[in-house]
Formats: C-alpha cells, structure tokens, sequence
C-alpha cells in the first residue's frame, strides 16, 4: 500500500470555512481528516500540505511515526501555526487509513477505549445565535428577554454544561472579540467599565436563564491582559462558573491570574506540542488543559494528555467545527483516563449532518463511541463542492 494523493478542500461553513485533508492510496483507500482553522490562513495550511506532498507520495501511509518524522525534520526551522495545523491533520488522515485498512476504530490501536461514552459541553452556547441566528436558523438572541426565552431549550436539551463568548446585547448585538480583530476594543484590550457591565449582564442573564443546576463556563479567548482577566473573574465570582477559559502565551501570567481569583483555569488549547505545554505543567498554570487533537496531531494529543496525568490535570479538547473534529476528538476522549468534559457546538449550519457519512450520535448531554472503522465518518464531496470556498 503506497500514498497516491493528499489534498485539502475547504467548505464555507458560514462565519468561517471548515478545512479537511484527504488522504488517498493506490489501491483506492482514503482517510480523511479535519484541520479547521477559521481565524488564521485555511489557504496558507493548504500550501504547506502541497509542499509536504512530495514527501508522502510513494510511501507507505501506515508508517505515521515515520511521516511524522519526516514532516517534522522538513520544516525544523518553523514549527508551530499553520505547519503544525497541516502535519496534524495529514498525520489524523494517515491514522483515518490505517484503521480502516484493520477494520476497527482508530481508537482500538491505542489499547482501546476506557469509557463508551464521554460528558459534553454546549459550546458557543447563546453567543451563535446572537452573532450568526440567520445563518444557524434559529431565534435571534439580542435581548435579556431572548436570554430568558432561550433558557428553556437549553435546560431541555440534556447539557448540564454549557460555554458561551462574551455577547453584547441591545440595538447592535454582537460577541467582543478584539483579540481576533472582529470587534472594537483592540489593540490595547483594556477591561474597562462598559465591557465589564456588559460581561456581568451576558452572564447574569445566563445563570438566571438556566438556574443552578446547568454549570456555565466562559471564554475570554485573547481578549484582555492580564489585570482584565483578574478583574473579570472576580466581578464572575458571584454566579458559581465552571470555569474561566483564557488565553494566555505566558504561563507566569495565566498563574498569576489562577492565583488571583477563584475560579477554575482551562487554557492551552492554542499551544502545539509538549514542548509549549510544559511550562504550564510545571507551574500548575490551569486547572484543566484544553487539547486540540485536529491541530496537534493524535500522536501529539496523547502525549500532551498523558504529561496532564502526570501533573495531576484533566483534559478537554478543543474542539469547535464540523463533524470529522467532533469524531476524531472523541476518540481521544475515548483513550485518556484524565478527561473532564468535551465540547462540541449544537448551532451551526442546517447543512451540516449533509456533508458528512455519519454524524455523531449524542444523548442526553453524551456523545457514544463509534465502533465504525476509522474515525467513523467520511467527506460527502458532492455536498462538499456545493459549499467551496472561496466560492471563486
């Protein structure tokens, strides 16, 4: 067996493309992967999937430890960003092949699953619908009366958790997110009087739209400094959250902040590679480490998470996109003693169960494992074509 093809395709999946690699061999078999990166450059990954091309072609694609070295070795002088982003979801197409040509999940070549089912998040929760409500096709939330509306679907979906932006509400509802440079407040990203009434009202109509009994965790993504973040979370002390998700390249500050308030840390799912991770580890910098597995790598997601074990720290992965993220991360939930909770998004485009062979089967708040071969869903490239972007 001999690696013919890899190629990218992406699909406008909205307010952001999703990315996927696919992975074909001479005798017909194909692994595909997801490697979604919606804030930085979907076409600079591309580019360096062709550039690694040469070096895949022609062998053999169950040798992953050996590819992996290979890629690694060829881009030594920049690791990291979007070369990283590329390896991991060529290396999640390889494993997507290998299992398939064994028939048996990807999961059962890592000593096999610890638990069958595995406690979600909602992820986003509110905050799509108040960016993204024509495009999701759901009630537009722009009001603390659509907050309270709102509330009842969410205490009915089976969710006992769930994770939500910062969302401004009123006669221009939007989600603050100067970090990324798609909302005011940049470069300087001051916590100042306004944000913080507007934080303390999102998150107040949240605890008083789902009650005690659903936990709420926010993400502050890159938003602020690191005086913001400890002001946030004391200002957020009074409504009992699950835990405060920052963003944060230094692992003295984001200590700092741990120390400074009292509410849980998870961070790092930004980070690539145990060599990012281990400062973090060394000072207790978190209280859970969020993984991105379709970033990383699997081989590298399971390292990551079995250094977490090591420092007493439970995982949650990163994962926001479509389905295939939703499968492959999964999988290493499936595989890791020390998981906390997983994430996944429940708004996103009608379409989305269309592009994929299989969707994954929640209950009640859960996710079950599949026991499909290989990650447990493919691209459908017919819908896959209707839905290209850059549409030109």
């Amino acid at each position: 067996m001999k690696l013919a093809k890899v190629e990218m395709f992406h699909a406008d999946a909205g307010w952001r493309p999703w990315s996927f690699v696919k992975v074909t061999t001479d005798d017909g078999l194909v692994g595909w992967s997801e490697c979604t990166d919606s804030h930085g450059s979907p076409l600079g990954m591309e580019g360096v999937v062709r550039d690694l091309s040469p070096l895949l072609v022609g062998q053999d694609p169950r040798r992953i430890g050996k590819l992996l070295s290979d890629m690694h070795s060829r881009t030594r002088q920049s690791p990291g960003s979007i070369i990283q982003k590329a390896i991991g979801g060529i290396e999640n197409a390889l494993w997507d092949i290998k299992a398939k040509a064994l028939g048996v999940p990807v999961y059962e070549l890592l000593g096999g699953a610890i638990r069958e089912t595995i406690p979600l998040y909602w992820s986003h929760c509110g905050t799509s619908r108040v960016r993204a409500w024509q495009l999701v096709q759901k009630p537009q939330i722009a009001t603390i009366g659509d907050v309270e509306e709102f509330g009842h679907e969410v205490k009915a979906s089976g969710f006992k958790t769930l994770k939500t932006n910062i969302a401004i509400l009123g006669s221009n509802p939007h989600v603050y997110m100067p970090g990324f440079f798609k909302s005011a407040g940049g470069p300087e990203l001051n916590a100042d009087s306004t944000i913080l009434k507007a934080i303390d009202q999102w998150v107040g109509a949240l605890r008083s739209a789902v009650g005690g009994d659903i936990g709420i965790a926010l993400d502050l993504n890159f938003n602020f400094k690191t005086d913001g973040y400890i002001k946030i979370g004391r200002l957020l002390e009074q409504y009992d959250l699950s835990w405060l998700e920052i963003d944060s390249y230094d692992a003295e500050a984001l200590r700092q902040i741990k120390d400074s308030i009292r509410i849980p840390i998870t961070s790092c799912e930004n980070l690539y590679g145990v060599r990012q991770y281990q400062p973090y580890f060394i000072r207790h910098a978190m209280d859970t480490a969020a993984i991105d597995v379709i970033w990383n790598g699997f081989t590298e997601s399971k390292r990551i998470a079995d250094m977490a074990e090591l420092h007493e720290m439970n995982i949650c992965p990163h994962n926001y996109n479509g389905h295939l993220s939703t499968l492959i991360s999964m999988q290493l939930c499936a595989v890791v003693p020390n998981l906390r909770i997983a994430e996944v998004d429940v708004d996103d485009v009608p379409w989305r169960d269309e592009l994929f062979t299989a969707s994954p089967v929640i209950e009640n708040g859960s996710f079950k494992i599949t026991t499909v071969p290989g990650w447990g869903a493919d691209v459908d490239e017919k819908v896959l074509a209707k839905h290209k972007w850059p549409k030109s």
